[in-house]
């Protein structure tokens, strides 16, 4: 008889994020991202590096920039064009919630970054 074990992917990376592992899951994956995702997932990291950003909004962000990073998916990242759509939901959730931390800074810094990537 197999035992069901039920794996929850939040749980299962939890503290696993670092920032050497984002940047190289976004360096390695922009084109199967995309450029929109990259750039919300680079504006979330610009919020969470910046001094101004409070410490639960901090975690709310390394939470969602764990589970871009994660190999455990509700939707695997293979297939594709829906592998990243559970992660685009979880950056967009977390973006609204420190919606208020968002600076204009921010937006300039993660869109330099996609333009150098994209053209």
């Amino acid at each position: 008889m197999k035992e069901h074990v039920d794996i929850n992917p939040a749980e299962s990376c939890a503290g696993e994020y670092t920032d050497e592992a984002f940047w190289t899951k976004v360096k390695n994956c922009a084109r199967d991202i995309g450029k929109t995702l990259v750039e919300k997932a680079l504006l979330l990291y610009y919020v969470m590096k910046d001094p101004d950003t409070p410490i639960w909004a901090k975690t709310a962000i390394i939470a969602a920039l764990a589970y871009l990073i994660c190999p455990l998916d509700t939707i695997p990242d293979v297939f594709p064009i829906i592998g990243y759509s559970d992660d685009a939901a979880v950056i967009a959730a977390v973006i609204a919630l420190v919606q208020a931390y968002l600076k204009e800074e921010h937006r300039r810094q993660a869109r330099a970054k996609v333009n150098s990537w994209f053209g």
